[in-house]
This record gives structure tokens, C-alpha cells and sequence, in this order.
């Protein structure tokens, strides 16, 4: 009896009457925050907005500390150029917040970020930042400045006999699988009186041979794949293939191109917008752009 009369008496002698409706207000911080480990970043959010003690145990270091890249400090060194430069005080849910933003570098050619659901890494290439044959004669390629474009600004193909678009990438991407797309469009795309329309006035020679797209690791890994242009006036991701990191500790360096070099004929009309490396497990999602 005494003993059970002790549980309800603090040091003092007395009485500790709980709440008579407990709710989740009641519940300890750092139990919540022990919850909110195995949940996504959205879920976390979501919870966030429920009460003040949830709102507080969301910003916990140790639960976003494991929904950042195992090798984030890497990255935010080659982005920023160094952890001191990127920002001071920040807590592991801002800089999650900070690093999911798109952020450019490699002078604007390049931009990464950390899609918000997952926290994997994502990188594009602008066409700037490509190495595009026959890309300062103006007899066959030219750069068009369109709000379609994540750099706003595209390259587009008049007309050439030899096609070759390649490029590569030296960055510190965490372990996982990746894939590699090139985002293209047969057609130059414009708007009249508010309306997209797509001029197909210089398409030609897509149909006659694929064009063919290769990728390589500087650890050995290597894909090739090919198809043809098609569908007019509409942004494709064309999948160029996949490459595996195993570690984090250094750069992965990724050589890309794709190429239509048969001269026995002409070719016209390619928009080239820019090269997306992103988690393999996004290619479906890629499907529906």
C-alpha cells in the first residue's frame, strides 16, 4: 500500500494529481522525436503542425541527422565551397531545408538539390554545360532563352551532318543507385496569343538512324542504350543508363554523350535543355513530365 501511495507523492510529500485528459500534448519531447526517426520528411512536417511540444521535438538534430546524405558535409563543400561558407548555427533540419533548394555552382552551369520526400541527391547539367559540337557556328546550332527550361536557356539544333552531345560530372554522390537523362524535345516549342504551339520546321533526320546514348564510371561502369526521336512539340527524359556508388568517402566521376554521327544525311529541330542524374528508383516519376 505504501509503496503504491509513493508513486502519486513527489519529494515534497504532495499529492501529484495527472491530467485528467491526457492528449499528445502530454507526451515527452524526446519521445515524440524517438517516433519521428522512422518517419519521412513529410511526415515529420506533417506532425510538426499538430502541437508546440511536436513542433519543438521535429527540430531535434538527431532526427534529421539521419534523413541528410550520410556524406552531406562533402557535398555542401563542393557546392559551397566549404561547411563555414554555407551557414552558421544552422540546426540539421534547416540545413535539410537549405540543401533541398535548388543551389547552382560550376559558374551556373550546374545545380543540385535534395528532392524533399527522400532526401536523395539530384544534379542537373545545363546545356551550357555541355560540350556540344559545332555549338558557336551559328549555321547550325543556336541558344534560346525559354521559361521551359530549369537553366532558361536551351540549345537547338538547325541543322548539322554530325551530332555529339557529351559531358561529365565530378561530385561526392552518396551511395546508391543512379540513373543518367538527357531532357530533349523534337521541335522548337513557342507561344502565340498565350497558346504553346511547336515549330517543326527544321525537324529532319530522326527517323532515319537512332541516336545513341553512353554513359561511363571512372571506376569501370559503362551503358549504352539508343532510339529514335519522336513525338514532336513534347519534353522528353531520354534514359542515357544506370551507374551504382558503393561509397561516400570521394568523388564519383560520370562521362556522358549522346551522338548521331551516320552523315550519310542531315539532321534538324533538337532542342537540348539538359542532363539529370538522379536516384534510379525516380524513373517512373520521370515518366509522367
Amino acid at each position: 500500500m505504501g509503496s503504491s501511495l509513493s508513486f502519486f507523492l513527489n519529494p515534497r510529500g504532495s499529492v501529484h494529481v495527472p491530467p485528467a485528459n491526457p492528449g499528445l500534448g502530454d507526451l515527452p519531447e524526446s519521445c515524440v522525436a524517438s517516433v519521428m526517426v522512422y518517419l519521412n520528411p513529410s511526415e515529420i512536417c506533417s506532425l510538426s503542425m499538430l502541437n508546440r511540444g511536436f513542433r519543438a521535438a521535429s527540430s531535434a538534430d538527431f532526427v534529421w541527422e539521419l534523413k541528410l546524405p550520410i556524406n552531406y558535409e562533402l557535398l555542401i563543400d563542393r557546392v559551397f565551397g566549404g561547411a563555414d561558407d554555407f551557414s552558421n548555427n544552422l540546426c540539421k533540419r534547416d540545413i535539410y531545408a537549405r540543401l533541398c533548394r535548388p543551389s547552382y555552382f560550376d559558374g551556373g552551369s550546374k545545380k543540385v538539390w535534395l528532392d524533399k520526400g527522400t532526401g536523395r541527391v539530384c544534379l542537373s547539367i545545363s546545356a551550357n554545360g555541355l560540350a556540344i559540337t559545332g555549338i558557336d557556328d551559328r549555321r547550325y546550332w543556336s541558344r534560346i532563352e525559354t521559361d521551359e527550361s530549369r537553366f532558361q536557356s536551351i540549345a537547338y539544333l538547325q541543322q548539322i551532318w554530325w551530332v555529339e552531345v557529351g559531358g561529365e560530372v565530378d561530385f561526392p554522390f552518396p551511395a546508391g543507385s543512379y540513373s543518367i537523362f538527357y531532357r530533349l524535345q523534337v521541335g522548337r516549342s513557342s507561344r502565340r496569343f498565350g497558346r504553346r504551339i511547336c515549330n517543326s520546321e527544321h525537324v529532319h533526320g530522326w527517323d532515319k538512324k537512332p541516336v545513341q546514348f553512353q554513359l561511363s564510371t571512372s571506376d569501370g561502369q559503362q551503358a549504352t542504350t539508343q532510339c529514335y526521336m519522336k513525338e514532336p512539340g513534347k519534353w522528353k527524359y531520354h534514359h542515357v543508363g544506370d551507374f551504382t556508388v558503393t561509397g561516400s568517402a570521394a568523388n564519383t566521376k560520370v562521362k556522358f554523350s549522346m551522338t548521331q554521327i551516320d552523315c550519310t544525311h542531315t539532321k534538324g529541330g533538337l532542342c537540348v535543355d539538359s542532363v539529370l542524374i538522379c536516384p534510379s528508383e525516380f524513373t517512373e516519376r520521370l515518366k509522367h513530365f
